[in-house]
């Protein structure tokens, strides 16, 4: 090496994820790092001298002196080739070995200071001794050790004999030998020349006994094949090591799939096919892709509860006890699921119940399926139905597909381990219909307990026993249900919760509930019967306590803000009236407005049903000079103008009886609106209120305040019966309506309101149209006509949101 090859310190530095250059070696080496790609453009091919250094952890992007070994190579940079928009190769020969000193940051690349270390020699005549024998080594085996790497070593073959620079021939030999980077590393740490040497001389023979063994096992592997057990060529492989190693072969990998389908106690026909599957799989290779997907489907069959039963002993005490503990009021779905535990228990019929509990959200619907597994000692699956399109969602896939699975039902029962488990199938009104077929349709089979006992997956092709299931069905709404599925399914309607109702639920289970998960020890904070009223009344209107529940959370999160900025002394008990509660939830959300809207002729107050409970609903009118136009707004329905006319056909052909001016269309217009424009709204039942809205109008009688009504109404002015009572009338006790107005036909749905709301309204059945004018109507007429009649500018339809939910149903 003449002195011109020696670097210059500092000189730059590339550092190597893996590999070694050696010295007297070449190698290329790909660059793709930004400061790699910043060193390899500023260098001068053939003239440039680089040091390379190995890095101890190939995932550091941007290594210090550390992460580096601390003995490197400098190399000349022979020549670099592009390789794409940002990457390069170098072709680089090693030189010498240098000791790293202190890495630089100065450029845009690395550079380091760095010492050139010769090689030692502490006995050159053993040195030489040494080198003779690798030299006689590699010829006699290389062949043997590594065929492929013959041409590494032609061009310099012939100096081995020579051995005249015996450091640099265990070098060449390290290189060619193709060791991992941990050796490499090792060798390159190895500074004396005889103890290079010898550590070079044990990776050759460590490299030809490998080789060895590797013909020894392929001998008996070929033995195998030609003695007719043709088995798979890595399984034998496999047992040649082990046997090597001294170690016993591992057992069939299938022994153990086996015993888990004999535990299962598989019916008769699910059997055969078990044992059909396991002797295709016996025969086949690991490899093939049949393999696992029959391996897969045998671990479904495994898995699944054919025989299992969950043990429970029904005592109908208890459940009821937990039923109560979890859930206040809902006696009617109660008294159904007591009755369906007390016919299992008498007569030991497994048959299914599928209950389907319909309702507005937050009423507890969901949350009663955990409650009635926990009751009973069963497990519980939930089933989320909302936005499922596809029928292989119910059913499954056909094995015959890539990554074909079951469906969710096969999986639920999966998941419970038990054949009599409670699987609640939630919000199934949300379920969609896509071009992959009708998932509702699949539930047909699941959801009828004549069917549901031999129930077929495609995936499984097997029938399941899904007979013993206790099926629970959540919905919000049954109009968007099929025929065939709603008649599978005992509905349970639940109308949503009274006032009072919702004050023992936030007393007894939300608040005590929030104030545990917000830390407040108990004690710590009293609020009183009158503040969680004001909570229902002012700042929630719905059927549910949803609501309600993030108004608490909303409180207890601003009471632990208070007491966290307090210090312990200061502290003290919060007892929490209504007056306090706009410091804690803000103004005041919900304000009766009902008197407000009644104080002119021509407002009535109708109830409405929704898919989220029942509602009140104004019906405004207005008239106007003009030619008999009739203006209906308020995106309603074909149904409700159709409605509108016929009331307006029954006023004119009642003009007399009713005191108005049987030619007012001639010099007027009339309009109907209905405020919450963006809300769609239809349905029958707003008859009643649209009849007496206009009557209102024309005769300038307001209608009484305290009142609202609904029902179906002919042009006859006939009072047809309608639905939704219950869902109705407490719609209008929320909103602190004392007088509700039905069809004479409707009073025995009465029976379904709860006691304390009956007690605090008054009720007038109706037959005919004069029933219901003279019911809502105030008695005196006004002397005469309210400017609001005609002024446009106080007459606001809409200035106030009546609170309406989407797609109102009056």
């Amino acid at each position: 090496m003449t002195n011109h090859e020696l670097p210059k310190s500092p000189f730059p530095l590339l550092p190597l994820r893996n590999g070694v250059l050696f010295p007297g070696t070449v190698i290329t080496v790909p660059v793709g790092r930004a400061r790699s790609i910043a060193l390899i453009e500023a260098l001068e091919p053939g003239k440039s001298i680089i040091g390379i250094a190995v890095q101890r952890d190939a995932r550091v992007v941007d290594p210090e002196l550390s992460d580096l070994q601390s003995i490197g190579t400098y190399a000349r940079v022979r020549q670099v080739r592009r390789t794409g928009d940002r990457n390069y190769q170098v072709v680089l020969e090693g030189l010498g070995r240098f000791q790293l000193g202190t890495l630089l940051h100065s450029q845009a690349y690395w550079t380091v200071e760095g010492e050139v270390l010769p090689d030692l020699v502490n006995d050159p005549a053993e040195a030489r001794l040494l080198a003779e024998s690798l030299g006689a080594q590699v010829r006699e085996q290389l062949h043997e050790v590594a065929p492929d790497v013959v041409a590494s070593f032609g061009q310099w073959i012939e100096m081995l004999g020579r051995a005249d620079d015996p450091g640099l021939l265990a070098d060449r030999v390290a290189a060619a030998l193709g060791l991992d980077t941990e050796k490499e590393v090792q060798v390159l740490l190895t500074r004396e020349a005889g103890e290079r040497l010898r550590l070079v001389t044990r990776l050759l023979v460590e490299a030809r006994t490998m080789a060895e063994l590797r013909k020894k096992i392929e001998s008996e592997v070929r033995k195998g094949l030609s003695s007719g057990q043709r088995e798979v060529l890595l399984r034998q492989q496999l047992r040649a090591i082990q046997k090597e190693l001294g170690e016993e072969p591992k057992s069939d990998d299938l022994a153990g799939l086996r015993e888990r389908l004999d535990r299962a106690e598989l019916p008769a026909e699910v059997r055969a096919v078990a044992d059909r599957e396991l002797r295709r799989i016996e025969g086949m290779q690991s490899a093939q892709a049949e393999y696992n997907v029959i391996r897969t489907y045998l671990e479904w069959i495994a898995d699944l509860p054919w025989s299992v039963r969950a043990e429970d002993e029904i005592d109908l005490d208890a459940v009821a006890q937990k039923l109560d503990a979890d859930h206040f009021g809902l006696d009617e779905v109660k008294k159904r699921i007591l009755e369906h535990m007390a016919v299992l228990k008498v007569s030991g019929n497994s048959r299914a119940t599928i209950l389907c509990l319909a309702g507005p959200p937050g009423v507890g619907k969901t949350s009663l399926g955990q409650s009635i597994a926990d009751a009973t000692g069963r497990p519980f699956v939930r089933i989320a139905l909302g936005g499922v399109r596809d029928e292989a969602e119910v059913r499954g896939h056909r094995r015959t597909y890539v990554g074909a699975l079951p469906g969710r039902i096969i999986s639920a029962m999966k998941k419970a381990g038990k054949k009599n488990a409670v699987v609640l199938l939630d919000e199934i009104d949300k379920l969609g219909t896509g071009w992959m077929g009708s998932p509702e349709a699949a539930l047909l089979e699941v959801l009828d307990p004549e069917q549901n006992k031999t129930f077929t997956d495609h995936y499984m092709e097997l029938p399941f026993d899904l007979s013993e299931v206790t099926f629970i069905v959540t919905a919000n709404s049954l109009e968007t249900l099929s025929a065939p599925l709603r008649d599978r399914l005992e509905i349970i309607e639940i109308s949503g919760y009274t006032a009072e109702e919702k004050l023992h639920i936030a007393k007894d289970h939300l608040l005590p509930k929030q104030l545990s998960a917000h830390a407040i020890s108990e004690g710590t904070l009293n609020v009183s019967d009158d503040a969680l009223r004001a909570i229902i009344r002012d700042y929630t209107r719905e059927a549910g306590v949803r609501q309600l529940t993030r108004e608490l959370t909303k409180l207890c999160r601003a009471l632990t803000l208070e007491f966290a900025r307090s210090s312990d002394e200061k502290r003290a008990r919060a007892n929490l009236e209504p007056a306090d509660l706009h410091k804690y939830l803000g103004k005041v959300r919900f304000i009766s407005e009902v008197a407000e809207r009644t104080a002119v002729p021509g407002v009535a107050t109708g109830l409405a049903w929704t898919p989220v409970g029942g509602d009140i609903l104004f019906i405004e009118t207005s008239r106007m000079p003009g030619k008999g136009h009739l203006e209906i707004t308020g995106q309603l329905g074909d149904v409700m103008k159709e409605s509108a006319r016929a009331a307006l056909t029954y006023v004119r052909s009642n003009a007399d009886a009713l005191g108005v001016d049987a030619s007012f269309l001639a010099t007027q217009d009339l309009h109907i609106h209905v405020p919450a424009g963006a809300v769609p709204k239809d349905g029958p039942s707003a008859g009643v209120t649209i009849f007496t809205a206009l009557t209102s109008l024309l005769t300038g009688r307001r209608v009484r305040p305290d009142t609202a009504m609904t029902g179906e109404c002919t042009l006859r002015g006939r009072v047809l019966p309608v639905g939704g009572i219950k869902s109705k009338v407490l719609a209008a006790h929320r909103a602190g309506l004392s007088r509700v107005i039905l069809p004479q036909r409707n009073a025995r749905d009465i029976d379904d309101v709860p006691a304390d709301v009956r007690d605090q309204m008054e009720f007038i059945f109706a037959e005919d149209m004069a029933q219901v004018l003279a019911a809502a109507l105030e008695p005196s007429l006004l002397a005469h006509k309210p400017k609001s009649d005609m002024d446009p500018d106080d007459d606001n339809p809409g200035a106030k949101g009546s609170g309406e939910t989407p797609r109102a149903q009056a």
